[in-house]
């Protein structure tokens, strides 16, 4: 499904063929039940003409326990049906969203491009659970049908014009109904899409919260939010209204349907062409069809909301990949030399870089988004639009995405912790195997953060790790890119928010730790880059200076401006 995107049809079939044998099982108990409905006023129309009218008690308490066993019949195949269709609609969704996750996951990438992640988590959920409801409303559907073929046949026993006026009537009916559909489809998909946008903003606003507060912008937040929370009310409202419209305007028609069954039949009563009871009968079908008619309506809206949520999902799983998946392999074990050659990529104007296997390189960049564009060339997140990055000579556009990630690690500044243990934080980036992470617990001055938590390195942080101070948000996340123990290991500003003593100790340990292991610093701290081999500094988006830092410290201005700021 990843490759190659399907369309909205096609993620409503594979939804649909995906739970096919619960949907058959549902769909025969659906029709049984339906089949028993319709019969319950044919066996009171019998009752009248075999046992009333006759006042045979034998007959009467004969039909009496057939009729019975079609109620017990009826509800059972009812229960049940509901049971499974409910698990179908669930199934189908979950599987909806295993796939959007490895959409998303899938390292290639493309997911994410101009999606907020709370956009994503909108179709993940109400998007995925609309399209499980057609699976679940399929069912009913095919047992609706099942109702009205049964109505028919008793109909068309009793009399001829009965039968046919079903016959007749139903598809232009449901063909009107399908038509009546269109304005609810297209403004659920903008409710959708209006809903997904008013969640992606609420879920930055809440991670920006501390930010927001500190620079004073909480009310220009509200504002924001307020309107696309509005927005995405009044596509809500508008669908809500097409809903109602459409539900409406569905059983008005079916009612006048039904209205006209009864007329009918009981004009074919007053000429005597059918008897009492079989006019007990027509009108008791004539109420059922209300059932069956209802059934339809429901399953039309949801197929109209279902189809326009399969759209949505079908743009998320066709979005087309960031990077392409290489075939090339990385000779034997990872060295860790990197060449860059003309590399041009938004603020990257033509940068060229070499960097010696075992290299603790610092990074100074005086433009915030050319330090952006480096990282997401150098983790394969974007290829450069010209030149080339080569790890131990080989392109890294010619390998496969996952493999560039597992031999260069890179550790982004706004990198998230998770729910769980401190522990378990440190540990997420490595693959699996047992592990020793003191030494990066040490190195990045996390295991100050462990003992001064209840339970050490086994306390439960809170989402995002809220549970810590920026300081220490950094350096458990510092502590997970060390414990992965990369090839390459390639770092973004680790220690802003860490006070000077505590940096300058993990500096010292960090350029012990990583020693003979390539390691590239983007930052401006002048304690971490006088521990590193040498410095280069990019400006307008290429290499200006490359010496050591103390050198540098000591003859260029323009260098002491920015870091020693």
């Amino acid at each position: 499904m990843l490759d190659g995107g399907p369309t909205g049809g096609q993620v409503l079939r594979r939804a649909i063929g995906g739970r096919r044998r619960h949907i058959a099982g549902a769909s025969l108990l659906g029709m049984t039940h339906q089949a028993c409905e319709a019969m319950v006023p044919v066996v009171i129309g019998v009752i009248i003409d075999e046992a009333v009218a006759t006042g045979s008690s034998g007959a009467l308490l004969a039909r009496l326990g057939l009729l019975a066993a079609l109620f017990l019949v009826l509800s059972t195949c009812y229960r049940t049906a509901a049971r499974i269709t409910d698990a179908a609609g669930e199934h189908a969704a979950h599987r909806i969203r295993l796939d959007l996750g490895a959409k998303v996951l899938d390292p290639r990438g493309g997911a994410d491009t101009g999606r907020l992640p709370g956009a994503l988590t909108a179709v993940a959920t109400g998007d995925a659970e609309r399209v499980g409801a057609v699976a679940a409303a399929l069912s009913y559907g095919v047992s609706a049908f099942a109702g009205l073929a049964v109505s028919a046949v008793v109909l068309l026993r009793i009399s001829v014009p009965l039968g046919l006026l079903i016959l007749l009537g139903v598809p232009p009916l449901l063909w009107i109904g399908h038509r009546i559909s269109r304005p609810l489809e297209r403004r659920s998909e903008v409710e959708q899409e209006r809903a997904a946008h008013a969640s992606g903003v609420a879920a930055d606003l809440v991670a920006g919260l501390r930010v927001l507060k500190g620079i004073g912008a909480e009310q220009a937040a509200v504002s924001r939010y307020r309107r696309t929370s509005q927005d995405s009310l009044a596509a809500a409202l508008r669908a809500a209204r097409s809903r109602a419209w459409h539900d409406g305007a569905i059983l008005a028609l079916t009612g006048i349907f039904i209205a006209v069954i009864g007329l009918v039949g009981a004009h074919l009563a007053m000429r005597g062409a059918i008897s009492i009871g079989d006019l007990v009968a027509a009108v008791g079908l004539a109420q059922f069809l209300l059932g069956p008619f209802q059934l339809l309506t429901y399953v039309s809206g949801e197929f109209a909301q279902g189809r326009a949520s399969a759209e949505r999902i079908a743009e998320v799983l066709a979005s087309p990949a960031a990077v392409p998946a290489g075939t090339a392999a990385l000779p034997g074990p990872v060295t860790g030399a990197l060449r860059l050659r003309g590399v041009t990529y938004g603020a990257l104007r033509g940068t060229d870089l070499d960097i010696d296997a075992g290299t603790l390189l610092g990074v100074v960049v005086r433009d915030p988004a050319a330090a952006s564009d480096l990282l997401l060339c150098l983790g394969r997140e974007l290829d450069p639009a010209e030149g080339t990055v080569e790890l131990d000579g080989v392109p890294l556009a010619s390998l496969a995405p996952a493999d560039v990630r597992g031999a260069i690690l890179v550790a982004h500044h706004d990198a998230d912790l998770f729910e769980s243990s401190l522990l378990d934080n440190v540990l997420a980036g490595r693959d699996g195997g047992p592990v020793d992470v003191g030494p990066a617990l040490t190195a990045s001055a996390a295991d100050d953060v462990a003992q001064a938590l209840p339970q050490g390195v086994d306390t439960m942080l809170t989402e995002r790790g809220r549970s810590l101070s920026g300081g220490q948000r950094q350096r458990v996340a510092l502590a997970r890119a060390l414990a992965a123990d990369p090839p390459v290991l390639v770092v973004h500003d680790p220690t802003t928010a860490v006070d000077t003593v505590t940096e300058s100790r993990i500096a010292a340990r960090l350029s012990e730790l990583r020693r003979g292991r390539t390691t590239i610093l983007v930052t401006t701290s002048p304690a971490l880059l006088a521990v590193t081999d040498r410095v280069v500094v990019i400006d307008e988006g290429v290499v200006t200076m490359d010496s050591r830092h103390p050198d540098l410290v000591a003859t260029d201005e323009a260098y002491r401006s920015v870091v020693l700021a």
